[in-house]
C-alpha cells in the first residue's frame, strides 16, 4: 500500500490513526468541499503529523459526503490516480461508507477498519496487513487537542516539577480530608494573610503575617485555622509558625506550595494527578490542561481548563475535580470537552470531595460521566477508580 484513502470524519481520531499506524507515502482524504479548500484546517492536520513525527503527504479531494454517487465518483478518480491504494472505512458518513463498499467491491480494493473499543484494526477485504492488528500508537495529551485543530496551553501548574512534590502530596491530601469542612474558609484566611507580601524582585514573598481574627468578605469574620497550620508545619509545607500576641506568622516552603495553599481546589487536583501517574496505566498525564479550541492563542479565543487529563493508548480521559458540590454546568462542560476532543469512546469522570446527590448522579449517568466521590476517596479506592478509566466505554 503506497496510498491510503481516508473517508473524512468529524471525529478527529478517525482521520489520523491509520496514517500514523501504516505510514503510507500519501494519504488522500475524501472530504466535504469546505474542508478541501480550508487551508487553515489542512495546515493544522499537517502540524499534528509533524508533532507525531510522521512525514505525511496529504491530499484533499472535495465532494458531498451526503451523496453516495458523488463519493463513489470521487473514489474512482482517486483510485485511478493511485492504483496501489487501500481504503480505511473507520469513519465517514453513511453515504460515504456505502459508496466505499460499492467501489471496493467493483474494483477489488483492499479495505480495513479500526475498532476504538477494542483498539484494533480489522481486515474487511484484501488487507492482510490490518488483520486483527492491535493499535500500537500511544497518544500524549497534546496530540488529542492538535488532531482536533486545538492546542494545549500552559496552565496554572508547571507539570515538569510535580514529581518533586510527590512526597508531600499524600500527607497534604490527608490534612485536607481532616479539615475538609473548614477548608474554604481556611484558604480564604491564607489568601488574606499573604496577599500583600511582595519580594524585592516583584515575586510574591514566602512570608505571611496576619491577626488571629480578621474581617472577611461581606462582613464575615476569618479566624486563623491554627490546627490546620500546625498540621501543615508538621509536614514542612509551612515553616517558622508563630502564633502569639493575637498575631500569626509563618513562611511558605516555596512559591509552588504558596500557590496550592492559596487555592481551594488545587489539593484535589494534584492528588488525582499523582494517583493517575502512579497507576502506571496511563501514557501521559497533565494537570491544569488549558485547551485553546482554535489553536491560535487569540485574545478572545475560546479556551477551557481541564483539571486532569490522561491518555491510555489512543484513549483520552477527561477528569474534573471539585471540592464542592458538582453543578450541572460542570457536567455539561466536561461532556462537551470529551466529545469534541475525545470522541465516542473517550472517558470522562468527576472527582468530588462530597457525597454527590441523586440528581447529580442521574445527570452524570445521562452524559456517560463516571462519578468518583468522597466515599471512594475515604475507602482508599481513588487510585483503583482512576485506573478503571483507562478502558474505552462502548461507542454510542
Amino acid at each position: 500500500m503506497h496510498t491510503l484513502i481516508e473517508l473524512y470524519d468529524e471525529r478527529p481520531m478517525e482521520n489520523v490513526l491509520s496514517t500514523e499506524m501504516f505510514r503510507p507515502e500519501e494519504t488522500v482524504f475524501i472530504c466535504p468541499t469546505r474542508i478541501a479548500v480550508d487551508r487553515e484546517l489542512r495546515a493544522k492536520l499537517k502540524e499534528y503529523f509533524r508533532h507525531r513525527g510522521v512525514d505525511a503527504k496529504l491530499t484533499f479531494l472535495g465532494t458531498s459526503l451526503l451523496d453516495a454517487e458523488k463519493v463513489a465518483d470521487c473514489l474512482r478518480r482517486a483510485v485511478a490516480q493511485h492504483p496501489d491504494c487501500a481504503v480505511d472505512i473507520s469513519g465517514g458518513t453513511d453515504a460515504a461508507l456505502f459508496a466505499a463498499g460499492m467501489v471496493c467491491s467493483e474494483q477489488d480494493l483492499p479495505a480495513f477498519t479500526f475498532s476504538r473499543r477494542q483498539s484494533k484494526f480489522f481486515e474487511i477485504r484484501n488487507a492482510p496487513f490490518a488483520r486483527d492488528l492491535p493499535c500500537s500508537i500511544h497518544l500524549d495529551v497534546e496530540s488529542c487537542f492538535l488532531m482536533a485543530g486545538g492546542a494545549l496551553r500552559e496552565g496554572r501548574v508547571d507539570n515538569a516539577i510535580l514529581k518533586d512534590y510527590f512526597d508531600v502530596i499524600d500527607p497534604f491530601f490527608d490534612i485536607y480530608l481532616k479539615h475538609r469542612r473548614g477548608w474554604t474558609q481556611a484558604v480564604s484566611y491564607l489568601q488574606r494573610a499573604s496577599q500583600a507580601q511582595q519580594g524585592e524582585t516583584g515575586e510574591c514573598a514566602l512570608s505571611a503575617e496576619a491577626d488571629v481574627r480578621m474581617k472577611g468578605e461581606h462582613g464575615s469574620v476569618l479566624d486563623a485555622p491554627e490546627a490546620l497550620l500546625q498540621d501543615l508545619a508538621a509536614i514542612g509545607m509551612i515553616r517558622d509558625l508563630d502564633v502569639r500576641g493575637g498575631r500569626v506568622r509563618f513562611a511558605f516552603r516555596d512559591a509552588q506550595i504558596r500557590k496550592w495553599l492559596r487555592d481551594v481546589g488545587s489539593v484535589l487536583e494534584i492528588k488525582v494527578y499523582k494517583d493517575c501517574v502512579e497507576t502506571g496505566v496511563f501514557d501521559d498525564v497533565v494537570t491544569s490542561a488549558i485547551v485553546d479550541w482554535a489553536g491560535e492563542q487569540q485574545q478572545n479565543g475560546v479556551s477551557n481548563e481541564i483539571d486532569v487529563m490522561a491518555t491510555h493508548g489512543v484513549l483520552p480521559v477527561f477528569i474534573s475535580c471539585k471540592t464542592c458540590d458538582v453543578r450541572t454546568e460542570a457536567l455539561n462542560e466536561l461532556a462537551v470537552l470529551r466529545d469534541r476532543f475525545g470522541g465516542l469512546t473517550a472517558r470522562a469522570a468527576i472527582v468530588t470531595a462530597e457525597s454527590g446527590g441523586a440528581a447529580m448522579r442521574k445527570r452524570a449517568s445521562e452524559l456517560d460521566i463516571d462519578v468518583i466521590d468522597l466515599h471512594d476517596i475515604q475507602d482508599g479506592a481513588l487510585k483503583e477508580r482512576l485506573a478503571s478509566l483507562a478502558w474505552a466505554r462502548d461507542a454510542r
